[in-house]
């Protein structure tokens, strides 16, 4: 957590929980400890969702977010399965945080910082079908320590970030109801239906326009046709009355 703050110049002070300023955080909970930050999605619904691109994933791995970008809209907060974005509410002009996974030290050829000082190998980094193997052997070497399964390896598409665990994971807090299938996809599965939502309303309401302009014209014709039959009427007593 410090070595996070470090890296990514953020305030010193260490919150409870995820926060702008505080990017991961090491949780204890039934007996265990677990770290909550980014989980860097193959198929980020952040970036699924946010119409200005302010997210992206990149090939390396991390998902990033460019704050000239954004519009502020939150979508990305509302969207994420993990419950990761978070808002600079305190500030005037707000934007969005989370970690990055330190882009400048990959790309340098560096583990992330927090990899860098985990002192038991709790925190690994590397390429994700490696560490997919490393887990593997994990679990393989100590069936008895682990729950037979490598979080993040298939959730919502499977994620850059990796975890196992020797309790189960709804204790640790992570969601254990996530579909397998990328979240963007089901996104695009509702987004394609709009145009023929689009084409059946916009025919629902022309004929709801047709169906009251038509109304209104037969009214009006009406209300004409009774104000001449009046007038006509007027005019024949008038004249009869002028004759006597």
């Amino acid at each position: 957590m410090a070595a996070c703050k470090e890296q990514n110049n953020l305030p010193a002070a260490i919150d409870s929980k995820l926060t702008a300023y505080t990017w991961t955080v090491v949780e204890r909970r039934n007996k265990a400890f677990i770290r909550r930050m980014c989980m860097h999605c193959e198929s980020p619904t952040c970036a699924s969702v946010c119409p200005v691109e302010a997210f992206r994933k990149q090939p390396n791995g991390p998902v990033l977010y460019d704050a000239s970008r954004c519009m502020g809209c939150r979508y990305c907060i509302m969207a994420c399965p993990f419950d990761v974005p978070k808002y600079q509410w305190d500030r005037a002009m707000p934007i969005v945080q989370k970690c990055t996974m330190c882009p400048d030290r990959i790309v340098a050829g560096s583990p992330t910082a927090c990899a860098t000082v985990c002192p038991t190998g709790a925190t690994t980094y590397g390429e994700r079908d490696h560490l997919i193997g490393e887990a593997r052997a994990r679990l393989a070497s100590a069936p008895k320590s682990y729950i037979p399964r490598i979080y993040g390896m298939e959730e919502v598409g499977g994620t850059s970030v990796l975890i196992l665990s020797g309790v189960p994971f709804s204790t640790l807090g992570l969601r254990t109801d996530l579909p397998l299938a990328p979240l963007p996809m089901l996104t695009w599965q509702g987004l394609s239906k709009i145009p023929d939502v689009v084409v059946v309303g916009g025919v629902f309401l022309y004929g709801i326009w047709w169906i009251t302009s038509r109304r209104t014209k037969v009214q009006d014709e009406l209300t004409r046709e009774s104000a001449k039959s009046d007038w006509s009427a007027g005019t024949a007593l008038r004249s009869d009355l002028n004759r006597r």
